[in-house]
């Protein structure tokens, strides 16, 4: 198995950089300075264990690419840059080989689906970061991460398989689960908080506004028939990633907060809280708290703001004003 990897960033970095550290076939594809560092000089991984460079070939575009049968690709990208990168996957001559989807959210699996029949879930569990171009950083300790993975929208099969060995060899913990959705649907109710924690900085206590978004997504899931599975605290895997600091490195906050820090222009808010708010509004629940971030979040990526620009006091307000309860 060659692994394609989409989004050479804080996510896919690190797997692309720990897995060719393992001997594993990678190709990247990254873009702009990222893309130029990785060719110049590989990509450095630093880690709580250690610092290591990865070099691995890494293309601006698919269509680069010669794909072979035995090829997986491996989505690390937001979702509001999903429908695009497929496009140019299926333009490139991606036909059966398997699409991983490792992002958040819930609703990459589905724009895949509509190109490709062989479309597989991944419930990311990875605290990394991009910390400048040609270097990422993974926070955690004795795995770089924790990874859930199966077929969309149920089973397993040999290419889940593959792909776990695969990772394992790259030190991230891989678990093939056959409702593997149940885990991005409890991995979402987590993400939440991550325009608050954009918005705020990640300094800053969010934890006040947190009830009742998590309120409204469980009454959406609920009425929806969402199952769910906790990927938090509770999940007794959680010990194979303790957060640990990397010599030299600060944290940088979640992916949301780093893609404001890095003025982005875009923010995944949309596919987060405004997951919950389709649902609700397709199933007659009020999500006023998750309606009010989303729009928050869109502003913010709108007006190039920094991480912190926003008050307690504003969240505060916004939440009176929609009529949050709780």
């Amino acid at each position: 198995m060659r692994i394609i990897v989409c989004g050479v960033g804080a996510i896919g970095g690190t797997v692309a950089a720990a897995l060719a550290l393992a001997g594993q076939e990678v190709v990247g594809i990254a873009r702009g300075a990222q893309l130029d560092a990785i060719r110049a000089d590989g990509l450095r991984l630093r880690t709580p264990g250690g610092d290591a460079r990865a070099r691995f070939p890494c293309v601006a575009d698919p269509g680069e690419i010669a794909f072979r049968r035995d090829d997986a690709i491996l989505l690390a990208i937001k979702t509001q840059d999903t429908a695009a990168a497929l496009e140019r996957l299926r333009a490139a001559g991606v036909t059966t080989q398997p699409v991983f989807c490792a992002q958040n959210g819930v609703a990459n699996e589905r724009l895949a689906l509509r190109r490709f029949p062989n479309v597989h879930g991944v419930t990311v569990m990875m605290p990394a970061a991009f910390l400048t171009p040609g270097e990422v950083a993974a926070f955690s300790t004795p795995r770089h991460g924790v990874f859930e993975l199966g077929r969309y929208p149920a089973g397993r099969d040999a290419d889940d398989e593959r792909m776990a060995a695969a990772l394992e060899a790259g030190n991230v913990a891989a678990f093939v689960d056959e409702a593997v959705m149940a885990g991005k649907h409890g991995k979402l109710l987590l993400n939440l908080r991550n325009v608050l924690e954009a918005a705020l900085g990640p300094e800053a206590d969010s934890a006040p506004f947190v009830p009742p978004l998590r309120a409204e997504a469980e009454a959406a899931f609920a009425a929806a028939g969402i199952r769910w599975r906790d990927v938090g605290g509770s999940d007794p895997r959680r010990a194979l990633m303790r957060q640990a600091p990397v010599e030299g490195v600060g944290r940088s906050g979640g992916s949301s907060t780093q893609s404001l820090a890095r003025g982005t222009g875009s923010i995944e808010t949309d596919w987060l809280n405004g997951e919950v708010v389709l649902l609700g509004r397709l199933h007659g629940v009020p999500t006023p708290a998750n309606a009010f971030l989303t729009a928050l979040g869109a502003r913010l990526a709108r007006d190039g703001l920094r991480p912190g620009a926003v008050t307690p006091e504003e969240i505060a307000e916004g939440y009176a004003a929609a009529g949050v309860r709780g």
